[in-house]
């Protein structure tokens, strides 16, 4: 059902469209070209294994890690969190203010 000036499928398409953009983005970040024998951040030695299991990566298993947390903080928006915030604001305000227990 939908509300406003918005047409029926419109929510579903707010979210088809955020999926897409997640899994551009994340296609965008995946490594190109050969492995690097050294990590580019660190210069820390990137061992066989992990360049046959990672083509083209680029960092050593630490820094990877450091730049996933960095990107994690960007990840996008959240949005069962903010939905999940607003119907709770929307029910504190519409149960009204609290009353004292009358003695």
């Amino acid at each position: 059902m939908a509300t406003g000036w918005a047409g029926d499928g419109a929510v579903q398409d707010q979210i088809d469209a955020t999926v897409k953009d997640a899994i551009e983005r994340a296609r965008s970040q995946l490594p190109r070209g050969a492995s690097l024998l050294a990590c580019e951040a660190c210069e820390a030695t990137i061992p066989e294994a992990r360049r046959q299991a990672v083509p083209g990566v680029r960092l050593c298993v630490a820094c990877q890690e450091a730049h996933d947390r960095e990107q994690a903080v960007f990840s996008g928006y959240n949005r069962r969190a903010a939905r999940t915030a607003s119907c709770a604001e929307g029910a504190a305000s519409a149960a009204g203010p609290p009353h004292a227990a009358i003695a």
